[in-house]
């Protein structure tokens, strides 16, 4: 029987949406997936060991709803699996209010569609939940996809890229910014496995200016902003900056930030924002973002306590586009 956090304020929106689907119970959802040879919590908890059971039958519910109405698109889906996620959050929390279920379904379509050429999870280098997330991209997202989307990582501090790289089998780019004339030049790529994960390419910046000129090096066309560690020294410059001259160029670019919210008042980088903000992480997220979720980028706790599910918003990205592919093959 289906038991998780927050279960008795979630249960009124999940059963609505159940009969909406023509669905029972999250139960029959998961005997309903696991028939069709899906296993959605190996498929969430193998992106994010650490996250809530509630995560787990969010998910559960969204791949169902994708199943039952025989989707065979993967992007269609995805944007499925994000009603889903819409059901499981709180009523009058900020990730109803913003709609955060729907938009990271949204954005697992967006990965998912050709149109999109290049990821980029802009991180703090310093957390693994970028890493967690392009893991989960990088095993799953080119089975349903005609060209292959290319992920990056994109963070602060050269010697932190090289590390992630090497413990998660990324390749490490190497690079140097040429402050007098701008240029980026690629020192080095060096591959820490073979296969898909290193397809992930991870490069380290020593500033704002280097990583602007490593998203246009990659032609970035979406991004997600990590926001545990330097979010305001590099993630959101970062992203406002190249924002900016996407628009100033005729560039297509979708910016997405990962959160923010209360709690994050008290972290070092935003002490300034004040306790009564949201935070100066959601705040300068609203300065750039296209779509904006709540909560942390990488902690299930802080996603949860902005009332939507226990994971963090970085690998829920992996999730969807995961979880997609799988309903599409049915």
């Amino acid at each position: 029987m289906a038991k998780f956090e927050g279960q008795e304020r979630r249960m009124p929106k999940i059963e609505a949406c159940l009969k909406e689907n023509g669905l029972g119970t999250l139960d029959d959802c998961r005997k309903l997936l696991e028939e069709k040879g899906i296993d959605v919590e190996g498929i969430v908890k193998g992106v994010q060991p650490i996250c809530f059971e509630n995560a787990v039958w969010a998910y559960t519910l969204g791949t169902a709803i994708a199943v039952k109405r025989g989707l065979k698109n993967a992007s269609e889906c995805a944007a499925a699996i994000g009603e889903g996620l819409e059901a499981f959050t709180v009523p009058g929390s900020v990730a109803e209010q913003r709609k955060v279920g729907l938009g990271h379904g949204n954005l697992g379509a967006m990965l998912l569609n050709d149109d999109t050429k290049c990821f980029a999870f802009l991180a703090g280098h310093e957390s693994f939940a970028a890493a967690e997330g392009a893991i989960g991209i990088a095993r799953t997202a080119n089975k349903a996809r005609k060209t292959p989307l290319r992920v990056i990582l994109n963070g602060l501090g050269k010697d932190a890229a090289y590390i992630i790289s090497r413990i998660n089998g990324f390749t490490y780019v190497k690079t140097d910014y040429d402050f007098t004339t701008g240029k980026l030049n690629i020192e080095e790529e060096r591959a820490f496995s073979e296969g898909e994960r290193a397809a992930v390419k991870c490069y380290g910046a020593n500033d704002v200016l280097e990583g602007v000129a490593i998203m246009q090096h990659e032609g970035v066309d979406v991004s997600i902003t990590g926001n545990s560690t330097n979010p305001t020294r590099f993630q959101h410059p970062v992203a406002g900056t190249y924002k900016k001259w996407a628009l100033e160029n005729g560039v297509k670019y979708f910016s997405v930030a990962s959160g923010g919210g209360t709690g994050r008042t008290l972290h070092p980088d935003n002490m300034a924002a004040g306790p009564a903000s949201y935070g100066l992480t959601d705040t300068m997220g609203r300065m750039h973002s296209d779509a904006q979720f709540a909560g942390s980028s990488s902690v299930p706790a802080h996603v949860e306590m902005m009332g939507l599910i226990g994971a963090g918003n970085n690998p829920m990205v992996g999730m969807t586009v995961a979880c997609a592919v799988a309903a599409s093959q049915v």
